[in-house]
């Protein structure tokens, strides 16, 4: 029997303990977090700040109680804060001031990431918030009562800063959102993909102030008033700040291998350059299949997988990852964008020489009648040495979802954009065309 113990119970944390309690139950399990609760889920805060769902409780899917009646032994309020390698000793403190030394055979650092804070004057202002943990979206509901709240700002317009700008929206609020580049979502999909939500975002009225450089934030009787970029100030009550976010990883940094972000390096077992030591989710770096190399990318469904093979190894069965393609998506308004693998722009910054197979065409057959229909635009991504797929991106008012999967499997199995064009797909009016956006995408690029 071996003794894991496993720091965090965050999303790679809680997937890591559950498959070592149901399927290794001769191994003990302690972990040791330093919230008071585990499993939230981030990325549905803004529909619980926005009233698409009406209470937080369906954003937590485990609990210390459902943990420890698998057999973990969980400490709650407890922070890690040194690791002893030689002597397989972790070092920490509870709440209470009560010192932490304990004993591991193997140890699970799953530490997640953290909020990055702009470095400014008047970052503690009362009403400048920060989003990540329940107790920061819990704040912002609670400050939302207060009608005096009138005019947000939310700075960063990756997925979660325009999900935020849209649910203060529908709560009536006026909202600018900042960021430095000149259009939202980053590099997660093409700029004509992303200038399209864009311009969806400001026609139901949210100001977009893109390419402008957060410098201070004023304040009125120790409330922040407003925020000044290098281009304008904007008046507001309140301010998100979620520009992004970096890995946690404090403990043991001078010892682990870390990647240019600080990530911990990991290899396909999650392990990391120390033997016993393994890390998981947010705070690990992940194979990255459209580069073939190693690439940090923090989502979700990342870290749960990566906490899954972590705790297989760690308890002494020999499970790889399969790497992942950074498969994502996003709905704003009904409109919906998904992605996977790499973009036009982002194959570039690799050296990678790629070209693009696109279509645009409605989803089902004209003849379809009173049934939901919508135009769906597609974009397929591929070496143009091997012609290997390496990307998609689909944008479209009907859920067109699930093909995305199809496109990860792709990148994965590494199949070329000539194979796609032949591949056999199914056909039924109900679902779709005889030659759907797919096929013919692909056949356009074999002229």
């Amino acid at each position: 029997m071996s003794k894991i113990i496993v720091v965090g119970a965050n999303h790679a944390g809680t997937a890591c303990i559950n498959t070592i309690c149901d399927n290794y139950k001769d191994h003990e399990v302690v972990v040791y977090d330093r919230n008071s609760d585990i499993s939230f889920l981030a990325c549905g805060m803004a529909l619980w700040i926005g009233k698409q769902i009406s209470k937080p409780d369906g954003l937590f899917y485990a609990s210390k109680e459902s943990l420890e009646a698998k057999g973990a032994k969980v400490h709650m309020e407890a922070e890690i804060t040194d690791i002893d390698f030689d002597k397989k000793l972790v070092k920490g403190q509870f709440k209470d001031g009560t010192k932490i030394e304990d004993n591991y055979d193997k140890l699970i650092l799953a530490t997640g990431s953290t909020p990055v804070e702009i470095p400014v004057p008047g970052k503690d202002l009362e009403n400048v918030q920060y989003v990540k943990l329940f107790q920061n979206a819990k704040d912002v509901v609670e400050k939302l009562k207060d009608p005096s709240i009138k005019k947000i700002a939310v700075l960063g317009s990756g997925y979660i800063g325009v999900e935020l700008a849209e649910a203060f929206q529908l709560q009536g609020r006026e909202v600018v959102l900042i960021d430095m580049l000149e259009t939202i979502l980053g590099t997660h999909f093409d700029k004509d993909f992303n200038i399209r939500m864009q311009n969806l975002l400001e026609s139901k009225g949210i100001k977009m102030a893109m390419g402008e450089r957060v410098e201070e934030y004023i304040g009125k009787d120790g409330k922040v008033a407003a925020v000044k970029t290098d281009k304008a100030t904007h008046e507001v009550d309140m301010i998100i700040s979620c520009v992004g976010f970096r890995p946690n990883s404090l403990l043991g940094k001078d010892k682990l291998e870390t990647f240019k972000n600080g990530a911990y390096v990991v290899n396909k077992k999650q392990e990391t350059s120390i033997k016993d030591v393994y890390a998981i989710g947010d705070c690990a770096t992940v194979y990255d299949n459209s580069i073939d190399d190693v690439n940090y990318i923090a989502l979700a469904t990342n870290a749960l997988r990566s906490g899954i093979v972590g705790a297989h190894n760690a308890s002494g069965k020999e499970l790889e990852s399969l790497g992942v393609q950074g498969s994502s998506g996003i709905m704003l308004y009904d409109l919906r964008m998904v992605g996977t693998g790499l973009t036009v722009e982002k194959a570039k910054g690799y050296g990678i020489e790629t070209e693009v197979a696109s279509f645009k065409d409605m989803q089902k057959p004209a003849f379809m009648e009173n049934t939901e229909n919508a135009e769906v635009d597609i974009r397929i991504v591929y070496r143009k040495d091997n012609r290997q797929i390496v990307g998609a991106q689909m944008i479209s008012e009907y859920d067109m979802s699930g093909a995305i999967h199809m496109f990860s499997l792709a990148i994965y199995k590494k199949v070329t954009i000539d194979e796609l064009a032949l591949l056999d797909l199914f056909f039924m009016p109900h679902f779709n065309q005889p030659y759907n956006y797919i096929s013919v995408a692909a056949l356009n690029s074999l002229k």
